[in-house]
């Protein structure tokens, strides 16, 4: 049964016109709309308190559990603005399945597909000025939305937390990255891996994302704007980027995407992908996949295409692999034509211009 939800609105919601502005040039994380969904649990009390209350600064003591322990989890999806003005999101019920999946892992407790969709609805009925209105088919701008979990516990020991806070904050976001669809340079990582068997690989915690961040000042330094992971057992299993899912087009029709083993996280994006790809006649495997077939198929024009994906980027064409030894590029190089064919059908979904035949949207306002 959904859940209603209190509504404290803000004293001082930003004006209209600087609103505007901020719509005209969002970038990506950078402003914050007005409101944001809070949600209260206890071990005592279960969840309740739920809020829409004024976006601002939280009250934390310091010795919460999650500053000690990094016992906290998030998800990241997109609200979109359809032409009649109406405000949709994409699947949200796999972010809310993934959600539990992330709370099992880090001992959190799970939230309801009805309290976590209907915490987004929550905020977009408030905040809904805040979705960007599309200028263009060419204009991938949306609100996004993130959902997160923290363990607000007053307490200095090693055990799940006992009092935990679940708050959906919102940013406008432009294309996440600068160039586009213009193909990116990949760093391998030979000194880190991201995740390990029986680890947190699969869970959306903050303490992955951590965990990859000097490997993307590795990238970086490199002139290459994302680093790929390899396996963290055989150092020799292409896994994924620091935020997104990779996939490899071959020449007689496949399309392959590492296998999900534990160590990858299920991607929304990248199961979309594969329901996609098969529309567009390819036949999708998910398998272990080395870096010497990335290599070989390059080299060989086996490999026809590559692309990663993920809800921020969408799907990004991979121009280069650069490791420490070499530039694995595509033999005749590519024009990332299959890429380009899916996320384009992916874009016309969310933002309404095609049928949703799958299913996949929730209309929000």
């Amino acid at each position: 049964m959904p859940t209603s939800f209190d509504l404290l609105p803000s004293a001082n919601p930003t004006a209209a016109a600087i609103r505007g502005d901020i719509l005209d040039n969002p970038g990506f994380g950078r402003y914050f709309s007005d409101h944001m969904v809070h949600i209260r649990w206890t071990v005592d009390a279960g969840w309740h308190g739920h809020q829409v209350r004024p976006y601002g600064p939280l009250t934390l003591d310091p010795a919460a559990a999650v500053l000690h322990y990094g016992q906290e989890i998030f998800e990241g999806i997109k609200a979109y603005r359809h032409a009649d003005g109406s405000v949709w999101t994409f699947r949200p019920e796999k972010n809310a399945e993934r959600f539990r999946r992330s709370a099992r892992r880090l001992a959190l407790p799970e939230l309801s597909d009805d309290d976590f969709i209907g915490s987004l609805k929550a905020l977009l009925v408030q905040d809904h000025e805040w979705v960007p209105t599309p200028a263009s088919e060419a204009d991938e701008c949306s609100l996004y939305l993130r959902p997160f979990m923290i363990a607000s516990e007053t307490f200095l020991g090693v055990r799940p937390s006992q009092e935990v806070d679940y708050y959906v904050i919102a940013s406008p976001a432009a294309a996440y990255f600068k160039g586009g669809v213009e193909p990116v340079s990949i760093w391998l990582s030979s000194n880190y891996n991201r995740a390990a068997p029986g680890g947190t690989g699969f869970a959306k915690c903050g303490g992955n994302y951590a965990a990859s961040l000097a490997a993307q000042k590795e990238a970086e330094a490199h002139g290459c704007g994302q680093v790929a992971f390899l396996d963290a057992t055989e150092n020799k299993w292409v896994e994924e980027l620091g935020g997104m899912n990779l996939f490899f087009v071959f020449k007689d029709g496949r399309i392959v995407t590492p296998k999900l083993t534990g160590t990858i996280l299920e991607g929304v994006t990248r199961d979309s992908v594969l329901t996609l790809a098969k529309d567009e006649g390819l036949t999708p495997e998910e398998r272990h996949i080395s870096i010497d077939e990335w290599r070989e198929g390059a080299a060989s024009g086996e490999i026809t295409e590559i692309f990663a994906c993920g809800t921020a980027a969408v799907i990004t064409p991979v121009g280069e692999l650069v490791t420490e030894n070499d530039r694995i590029r595509l033999a005749a190089g590519s024009d990332n034509a299959m890429g380009k064919r899916i996320r384009s059908k992916l874009l016309d979904l969310q933002y309404g211009r095609s049928e949703d035949k799958y299913g996949w949207l929730t209309q929000l306002v």
